[in-house]
């Protein structure tokens, strides 16, 4: 399983978001990975573990809506994280969940 996985879920329909397209990027904006949500609004994303440090994670949530012949807000939502490892070089499973409307988005540290 990859260190990092997402679930977008469209509050609008109640279902999950199939086929938003994500990227993964270091906080130099160098890129790790890139994905789309399956059938059940999930990716994993990554390998299998991710070094310590600032990570982006950009959903492209205007092309979803679009797609969907929905007007939306936002072309794209960011959401940027810190990774962290321990002395001994284990770290947690990092899992950012999305819910998302045409106007409006929510996230939070998933587990």
């Amino acid at each position: 399983m990859p260190h990092l996985t997402t679930h977008v879920l469209d509050a609008t329909t109640g279902t999950p978001a199939r086929g938003v397209g994500l990227q993964l990027t270091r906080a130099d904006r160098s890129p790790v990975a890139e994905g789309v949500t399956d059938d059940d609004g999930r990716a994993g994303l990554g390998p299998d573990r991710l070094d310590a440090g600032d990570y982006t994670l950009t959903f492209a949530t205007g092309e979803h809506f679009a797609a969907k012949g929905v007007a939306s807000f936002y072309p794209a939502v960011s959401i940027t994280f810190s990774v962290e490892v321990a002395g001994d070089g284990t770290s947690p499973h990092y899992h950012v969940p999305l819910l998302l409307s045409p106007f409006a988005y929510s996230t939070y540290r998933g587990s």
